[in-house]
């Protein structure tokens, strides 16, 4: 049981991100299509689970251990795996930069601190991290997401989220290409985040990968919904790079302060998650680890600078393209 916890923390650790936390994904993917969003939550968040469940199950019985032994048992043809390796390794190198810049956004917005202090702090905190692997991230999570859950769920009730819900429009609810399209993407660039964490946690699983799979879409889905209904009162968000902190801010001091953590929690789980995915994807021998991993945070210095929302806008829609292409292969 305690394992089977471990696993769930780090793979909810893996996909709240800055993005997820701060509003800013489930706005742009969700929120903009207004009731209809709801639908895609739903969508998007079975068939993450349905990922976490086929590949942990893949991971155990055929004994993998890394992204490359996954593409490689799963007979693909040598182009294609390379192609899918090449664009995995790619989509979590941008999404470590994008959880910099995010950490970096929220510092500067809400306490004016420069990028380069805040960058310099959270890449050395990641070192350290990176140096202690898989069970270092796994007592992280264990820590830092029950305390992130909670703090939305109290969100949600300070927004009166099921009051909400009365209010719901459900006859706007329709079947079209548009929304349909950005859920799947939705849960395809999760899907790159996600393989390369859930091949490393195989040690945690037991055979429980049906209960681990389960639990994980309920909280997600929860968690997606609160969120997407805490926005859809209110409006002209869609020029605010942390819509949630935004929002939080309106509820005074005390909570947008609270929420702050919820935040920087959000961005250092995923952030570490991408970071460990791109070192074991690359990484052959303890020497070249620790090399990658210096080179890793030294260039992240450097992307902390650009907007966060428009990474998240320019760079997740096309891997989420990317991200089912994977799925269709891998599945």
């Amino acid at each position: 049981m305690k394992n089977c916890i471990r696993a769930i923390l780090i793979i909810i650790g893996t996909v709240i991100g800055a993005g997820f936390a701060s509003g800013t994904e489930i706005y742009s993917f969700f929120n903009v299509y207004e009731e209809n969003g709801i639908l895609g939550l739903i969508i998007s968040s079975i068939i993450m689970g349905m990922t976490i469940f086929i590949i942990l199950k893949k991971a155990r019985k055929l004994n993998i251990n890394n992204y490359g032994e996954l593409l490689e048992k799963t007979k693909l043809p040598n182009e294609i795996s390379k192609v899918i390796h090449i664009i995995v390794n790619i989509f979590l190198l941008i999404s470590f930069y994008i959880m910099v810049a995010g950490f970096s956004t929220y510092f500067k917005q809400e306490f004016d601190v420069p990028n380069f202090i805040t960058t310099i702090i959270i890449l050395i905190i990641c070192y350290i991290t990176f140096m202690k692997n898989i069970d270092g991230i796994a007592k992280i999570n264990s820590i830092i997401i029950p305390i992130l859950i909670i703090i939305v769920l109290l969100m949600g009730i300070k927004s009166d989220v099921f009051n909400i819900l009365d209010n719901v429009d459900t006859e706007n609810i329709k079947i079209e290409t548009n929304w349909f399209i950005k859920s799947i993407e939705y849960a395809g660039y999760n899907s790159i985040l996600l393989i390369p964490m859930l091949i490393s946690i195989k040690k945690y699983t037991s055979n429980n990968e049906c209960k681990i799979s389960i639990v994980t879409t309920f909280i997600f889905l929860i968690l997606s919904l609160i969120i997407y209904f805490i926005m859809y009162k209110f409006n002209g968000l869609s020029n605010i790079e942390l819509p949630l902190v935004y929002i939080a801010n309106s509820f005074g001091d005390t909570f947008k302060n609270i929420y702050g953590l919820v935040i920087v929690f959000a961005i250092y789980t995923t952030m570490i998650s991408a970071g460990y995915g791109f070192l074991q994807n690359l990484c052959n021998s303890t020497k070249n680890y620790k090399r990658l991993t210096i080179f890793l945070c030294i260039s992240a210095i450097f992307i902390s600078n650009f907007s966060f929302s428009s990474l998240v806008n320019l760079s997740y829609p096309i891997f989420g393209i990317l991200g089912v292409i994977q799925l269709f292969f891998i599945i």
